[in-house]
């Protein structure tokens, strides 16, 4: 293949945390880390179609589900890699983004269930109230995406700490916005009826 280098990666050649330094020190971004960033964001785009359309919809229903299993699925892929990406650097990285990915991961896959369960009972009352429970976990597992997304771009330059507080205050701003959204729609509601 002529004089060009050969550029092999191996479980522990995991030098360059994100795609800035691959970029900014002219080496090749590392598949696994491909892999990993688009598995975790398939999993926010999927879960959020799920989440929202449900929300829109007014009850829950099959597709839905089929969204929130795929959003797990994605994101537990991701996250094994960046796991194995970890453990290769000798376990850098933040606990604390650990250990709420694991929690969030945790949330979603008791939400997948339930959802499953409500769908399999089709109780049309469990159907309609379902979205608070989406929501919730929703904004849940907004934080460790937030988190590592923070973390992981060196142009941020944020503590754990400062990327936690980042990550819960967007979650407590968006939370407020749906409340606020859900109260608005009850009054109108009840003008109505």
């Amino acid at each position: 293949w002529g004089d060009a280098p050969a550029v092999i990666y191996t479980p522990v050649d995991f030098r360059y945390r994100s795609l800035f330094d691959h970029f900014k020190k002219g080496y090749p971004m590392n598949p696994l880390l491909i892999a990993a960033m688009t598995a975790i964001t398939a999993a926010l785009v999927l879960y959020s179609f799920g989440v929202f359309g449900e929300r829109r919809g007014g009850t829950l229903r099959r597709r839905h589900v089929i969204l929130f299993w795929c959003g797990f699925v994605c994101d537990t892929t991701g996250t094994t890699i960046m796991t194995f990406m970890a453990q290769a650097q000798s376990g850098a990285g933040s606990a604390l983004h650990a250990i709420s990915g694991v929690a969030a991961i945790a949330l979603m896959l008791f939400h997948a269930v339930w959802a499953t369960v409500v769908i399999l009972r089709n109780d049309e009352r469990w159907r309609k109230s379902f979205h608070r429970l989406s929501i919730v976990v929703w904004l849940f597992w907004l934080i460790p995406y937030i988190v590592g997304m923070l973390l992981g771009v060196p142009a941020f330059n944020v503590s754990d700490a400062g990327a936690s507080i980042a990550g819960i205050a967007v979650v407590f701003v968006l939370g407020c916005i749906f409340c606020i959204q859900a109260n608005h729609a009850k009054r109108v509601a009840g003008k109505r009826a």
